[in-house]
């Protein structure tokens, strides 16, 4: 298949099919990261990368019936918080810890919440 025909270079690969309230959670996370700074959105085969201008800076990995999971690669480990439902280190890097974010409602988007994610965008590389 040429690199031009990749299936997977549209978001909406991964939108199609979902409910309206994934939509409205998915819709909701990425309008409040740009409320942080601007942000692309890149489609890969298994999931949804957002950037900044330097690096990928969060995951949606999974869109559920009912919920967005989000993933977090932060350089250290941020255990005194009430939002994240699993933080671990990277097996074999000993710089990346990721933390797992699930989103149930657009309420979960909390000043918690927001202040990882702009701690996620700020991170420098």
């Amino acid at each position: 298949m040429p690199a031009n025909d990749n299936p997977y270079k549209h978001v909406s690969v991964f939108l199609n099919g979902k409910s309206e309230h994934t939509l409205q959670l998915f819709d909701h996370f990425i309008k409040q990261f740009e409320t942080i700074g601007h942000i692309s959105i890149e489609p890969t085969k298994t999931m949804i990368g957002i950037s900044n201008a330097n690096k990928r800076i969060a995951w949606v990995t999974q869109l559920g019936k009912n919920f967005i999971h989000v993933v977090f690669p932060f350089k250290q480990l941020y255990e005194d918080n009430l939002c994240f439902q699993k933080m671990a280190q990277v097996p074999g890097s000993s710089t990346q810890f990721n933390h797992h974010l699930r989103v149930y409602y657009k309420e979960d988007i909390n000043p918690e919440v927001m202040k990882y994610m702009k701690m996620a965008y700020r991170e420098e590389k």
